[in-house]
């Protein structure tokens, strides 16, 4: 994440390029263009970043932090290093960033308003999670920064609830996705009933596109989950792609957090409805489940490198009625073919189940299965070292987007990019 400070501290080995100076703190667009993106790292990471932090949580505790914000005095936590390799060139950047800072830097209105959503959030008000999710999907310079101050004080939390946990993660986050109409919502209002009645706290983060043309989306998954909407022990979410790829929102680990801040032992994410390649909630969750329905033509389309290689779990829905015999058939097909691809992991093989939300038939199997995967993924510390992996993705789409957000709002990029798209050729 990254938060605005005026005391950042930053340090880097400088080294001169006709892209950038450090001394004008401008930018050669031209020049920048026809040079390879190694020049504009390399020129970006010497031009001063007076109003940007890269904060990164590194714990004592094999897997239990995450890309964040956090008190850099606190015990067990030290300033994460990294090095940038750009022609054999090391760069360190180390930066220390601390919540007294970024605190210190809000209105007296502004910190009871980061305090109350903090304190509801973790006493388990829904009202305020939603508020909370609000903030940080906000693109508003100055509630991102409240979002930053909010989701440090959450993250310092989450760390002491996994030290009381014995290290072990606070909730089993869980993937869903698949091709539209495979009956995603109708599965998660099904499943969901199932465990708020078994005890757990469940919260589903549905993600829907937006249109390309109007910048919309309609949001409907929570009026398909009536009953679910309802219960005391269910959160839903329902939140807008805003042009992301992937299938998820640029705040799903955002979300993620904030919803196992809140108390939720069990989150859900439903992503758009996929194709093949529309897999990054596999970079956000424990175990990524693959919903397809029967007799959707040509059922071994999918096994293509992509969507298919990257699930722990594969169900056939709609499983009832005439659907029974070409759901037995793509059962069988999928165990096949599941078969020539690489293996993933060391303790568990993907398995294809059937199932139908309407009757209920495979439901409580398909649970069975998912609390087997979950075990044997902790014991083995896959599942530690797969959450670490998970945090150096985070870590650097974080990078990216702040990289990219920090040239398009450069003032020479501004100024110089329109003329530049005026100058390119009417065919190409």
């Amino acid at each position: 994440m990254f938060s605005s400070s005026r005391e950042s501290q930053i340090t880097l080995s400088q080294k001169k390029h006709p892209v950038f100076s450090a001394v004008t703190n401008k930018m050669n667009i031209p020049m920048l263009l026809q040079h390879p993106h190694r020049h504009f790292l390399k020129g970006l990471l010497r031009t001063p970043f007076r109003r940007y932090h890269f904060i990164f949580h590194s714990s004592s505790h094999r897997g239990s932090g995450v890309p964040c914000a956090q008190p850099f005095n606190s015990p067990g936590l030290h300033c994460t290093k990294w090095m940038l390799l750009s022609n054999g060139l090391k760069r360190k950047l180390c930066v220390q960033t601390t919540l007294k800072e970024h605190t210190e830097e809000l209105s007296d209105k502004e910190q009871r308003f980061v305090d109350k959503l903090y304190t509801g959030l973790i006493q388990g008000h829904r009202a305020c999670l939603a508020e909370a999710i609000t903030l940080i999907e906000s693109t508003h310079k100055r509630k991102k920064e409240l979002a930053q101050v909010l989701l440090q004080k959450v993250l310092v939390y989450h760390k002491e609830q996994e030290q009381i946990n014995k290290g072990k993660p606070l909730a089993f986050r869980v993937g869903l996705s698949g091709p539209p109409g495979a009956g995603k919502s109708t599965f998660i209002e099904y499943f969901g009933k199932m465990l708020t009645e078994r005890g757990h706290k469940l919260s589903v983060l549905a993600v829907d596109p937006s249109s390309c043309t109007s910048g919309g989306s309609l949001l409907g998954d929570k009026t398909r989950m009536t009953e679910l909407s309802r219960d005391m022990n269910a959160y839903i979410r329902p939140s807008p792609t805003r042009g992301t790829l992937g299938g998820v929102t640029r705040t799903t680990n955002e979300a993620i957090l904030l919803c196992e801040g809140g108390g939720y032992d069990i989150i859900l994410i439903e992503t758009v409805g996929v194709g093949q390649s529309e897999f990054a909630v596999a970079d956000m969750v424990d175990m990524f489940v693959l919903l397809l329905p029967p007799a959707g033509g040509d059922e071994l389309q999918g096994i293509k490198r992509g969507i298919i290689e990257m699930a722990d779990l594969v169900a056939i829905t709609k499983s009832d009625g005439d659907l029974i015999v070409p759901a037995r058939r793509m059962q069988a097909e999928y165990v096949s073919a599941l078969k020539l691809l690489h293996r993933r992991s060391e303790v568990w093989r993907p398995k294809v189940i059937r199932i139908s939300a309407r009757s209920g038939e495979g439901i409580t199997e398909m649970w069975d299965k998912m609390k087997e995967f979950q075990d044997l993924m902790l014991a083995s510390g896959e599942l530690t070292a797969k959450r670490q992996k998970q945090q150096k993705v985070w870590m650097w789409n974080l990078i990216q987007e702040s990289v990219l957000d920090h040239f398009r709002t450069h003032p020479a990029v501004r100024e110089q990019i329109p003329l530049l798209e005026k100058k390119l050729p009417p065919h190409s």
